[in-house]
């Protein structure tokens, strides 16, 4: 196992989602042992503009983890150990709405749980309780916004999304009852995940990427997985293309909110 102070550091993570794989050409391979387990997979420590950053698949390289399997805890504890503290976080995501179809890029401002019995807390001993009211880096959506428009995506800002436990896709009653209550996107990995990295004090900032209408939007079609993977591979090369200009743009050093979310209360273990 190769020891933390013999390894490569990145002040910036990117986490892929569905069809996500690869970000940088090269890259060193790096194993991180974690009180959590192993994370997802190896994580790729390259550099993309001299700004160096730490890629990790969600699902693992081969897809090999559903969203109810995924090491949450070890895969952000891994990131931390390596450096990290600016963390993007592609991801595909339903739409609730016929307002966003197929194809656009939409950065959430909001989440709402739906999950159960996943893993979402460092903290198992004492009264934490995280600041949590907006869960997602405001100085990221921005700095992503830009870099998304740099190479011609107009993203959508802002927008709430509900993670649901999966791997099941919703019945078109549940897509309609999200959707009644005005939430725009769906989603099966956002929680613990933005939790988590809230608590280790990074700032997280999702990319949504739509690839399907959820079952109750078309009253004629249902999300499958194939058609979420074909959306995705459509349209992964200007993700990965908006990654590439969103990465050096992020900040060295940060000061907000998602860097405090428990002030007087240390993180369970000393990090690097």
């Amino acid at each position: 196992m190769t020891r933390y102070a013999e390894t490569p550091r990145a002040d910036v993570g990117v986490i892929g989602g569905s069809g996500l794989y690869q970000l940088v050409d090269g890259g060193t391979a790096v194993e991180v042992s974690t009180p959590y387990g192993r994370p997802s997979d190896p994580i790729t420590v390259g550099h993309i503009d001299g700004r160096t950053v730490a890629f990790l698949p969600r699902h693992g390289a081969d897809h090999r983890f559903p969203p109810h399997r995924i090491n949450y805890r070890a895969n952000l504890w891994a990131l931390r150990m390596l450096g990290v503290r600016q963390l993007l976080a592609p991801c595909a995501v339903g739409s609730l709405t016929t307002a966003l179809a197929p194809g656009a890029l939409v950065l959430p401002d909001q989440m709402v749980d739906r999950t159960s019995g996943r893993a979402a807390t460092y903290f198992e001993e004492g009264a934490v309780h995280t600041s949590f009211a907006d869960p997602y880096c405001p100085t990221g959506r921005i700095i992503v916004a830009a870099a998304a428009r740099n190479v011609g995506y107009e993203p959508v800002i802002g927008a709430t999304m509900v993670v649901v436990e999966g791997p099941r896709f919703s019945t078109r009653a549940e897509s309609q009852w999200y959707a009644r209550q005005g939430w725009q996107l769906i989603n099966m990995t956002g929680h613990p995940e933005a939790v988590l990295a809230r608590e280790l004090e990074l700032c997280y900032t999702p990319i949504a990427l739509v690839t399907d209408l959820d079952a109750g939007v078309d009253a004629a079609g249902a999300v499958n997985h194939a058609e979420v993977l074909r959306i995705f591979a459509a349209n992964v090369e200007r993700l990965r293309e908006v990654l590439h200009q969103a990465v050096p743009a992020l900040s060295h050093e940060s000061d907000c909110a998602c860097t405090r979310g428990h002030e007087d209360v240390p993180l369970p273990v000393t990090l690097p």
